[in-house]
Formats: C-alpha cells, sequence, structure tokens
C-alpha cells in the first residue's frame, strides 16, 4: 500500500511514519468502509435536477457533510429544510444497489478488537445499519450517527464523542476518513487521521493517505502497564 502526495498535499513520508499505533479505531463510513457513491450520487443528482442546480458543485461539497446541512445550502429560499432532508434520507434507505466494501475493510475490521472500534457517520442510524448491511459489514457496538450530535463534520463532535464512548484519548485514537469535511473533523479532534480512496482534497499537513486496506497489517499487543494497543503498518 502506498501514501500518496500531490503539488498540494503535505503528507509525511511512509519511509518515517508506516507504523502507527493507537487504543482505539475510528472509522467514517460513506467512502471509507463502504463504496455507496452510484447511490448517493443518484439521489443527489434527482435533488438537483428538481430545483436545476449544479450537481457538480452539489457533490464537490456534499460527501461527508450531513444530508440537512447541503439541502438548507443549496435548496431555494423558502424550502422546508426538514422535509425535503426527510425525503431524501427515505429515497436513500430503498436504493442499495451497487453498495459494497471497499476492498479489505472487512477484514480489517475482523482483526481488530471490537470493543476498540466505533464508526462516526454523517447518516443517521437507520441509514447506517442499511448500508452496512448491504456491504455485509457489521455495524460497531459503538456508533456516533447524525442523530446522537448536534453539529455534524467538519466539526470534530462525532470524533470527540466517539473517543469518549470507547474510553481513550484523542491522541490515542486513530482516525479513517474519505472526504475534506470528515478529515478537518479528524484533525479537529486532535487524533491522527489517515486519509482513503481518491476524494480526499489536499490533505493537512502529516495526515497520511492510502488507497484501500489491502495492504494494511495490524498487531494487537499489551504492554508491561497491561495497556492494548494496536498497531497498523501500512
Amino acid at each position: 500500500m502506498s501514501f500518496h502526495t500531490d503539488a498540494t498535499a503535505q503528507v509525511t513520508d511512509a519511509s518515517a511514519a508506516d507504523t502507527v499505533t493507537a487504543r482505539g479505531v475510528l472509522f467514517d463510513m460513506d467512502g471509507t468502509l463502504v463504496d455507496s457513491t452510484a447511490v448517493v450520487e443518484q439521489v443527489w443528482g434527482e435533488f438537483a435536477a428538481r430545483y436545476d442546480l449544479d450537481i457538480a458543485e452539489i457533490l464537490r461539497t456534499s460527501h461527508g457533510v450531513q444530508a440537512g446541512d447541503t439541502v438548507r445550502r443549496f435548496a431555494p429560499a423558502g424550502t422546508d429544510v426538514v422535509a425535503l432532508t426527510a425525503e431524501l434520507g427515505a429515497m436513500e434507505r430503498v436504493r442499495t444497489d451497487g453498495i459494497v466494501a471497499l476492498p479489505g475493510a472487512a477484514e480489517l475490521l475482523r482483526s481488530l478488537p471490537a470493543d476498540a472500534v466505533a464508526l462516526v457517520t454523517s447518516a443517521d442510524r437507520i441509514l447506517a445499519d442499511i448500508r452496512m448491511g448491504a456491504a455485509n459489514l457489521a455495524v460497531p457496538a459503538i456508533a456516533v450517527t447524525a442523530d446522537r450530535v448536534t453539529r455534524g463534520k467538519p466539526h470534530p463532535e462525532g470524533y470527540l464523542r466517539a473517543a469518549e464512548l470507547l474510553g481513550v484519548d484523542p491522541a490515542d485514537a486513530l482516525v479513517f476518513e474519505d472526504a475534506p469535511a470528515g478529515i478537518a473533523a479528524g484533525v479537529a479532534a486532535g487524533i491522527r487521521t489517515i486519509a482513503i480512496g481518491p476524494n480526499t482534497g489536499p490533505l493537512p499537513d502529516g495526515v497520511l493517505h492510502i488507497t484501500d486496506y489491502t495492504a494494511v497489517s495490524v498487531t494487537t499487543n499489551v504492554d508491561a502497564a497491561g495497556v492494548r494497543r494496536i498497531s497498523f503498518r501500512f
């Protein structure tokens, strides 16, 4: 698995940081564990067509963000944002064709201690259950969904809440994210963040990039103080 750099990204060199150790692991869902691109683009495409909006701009800014925030940003003045968000959510819940796990995601989740993993997603709990199920992935026991936070990504509330529920300090956690809003949330929470996939945008200083999970290896050990630590090699 390789690390990625481009002209606009500042990424720690893999040779100096190819192993990361954590006590808790926090995953975004869409684009990070689950590839739901086809469904997302279909639903937002219908939204854009209804109001004659720029679908490219909507897709550029909506990834990783709560649906209600995107509706509020783009819908015409006077729109019932709550009702329209609920309508779009209902559409997403019945569309699962093409949803699959990212390469290596299932194997990685199985290799981690269950009580060290949390899901932090901008989807609500119902949609999270549907999409994870469609991808044949189990939802972690700790899942911080859109209905459990007051401020969505890029605000760090969700990641800070998940670290608290896992009982780990943010400095001892690791975030996997695919979208600029989610990456910003992880960084703002003070949590080491790994960017995954092709849609990360320019990366903050020190954020590592991976293509998928196929070459990630994990080992779990207990140190002399009796503290369990999970080491990831990329």
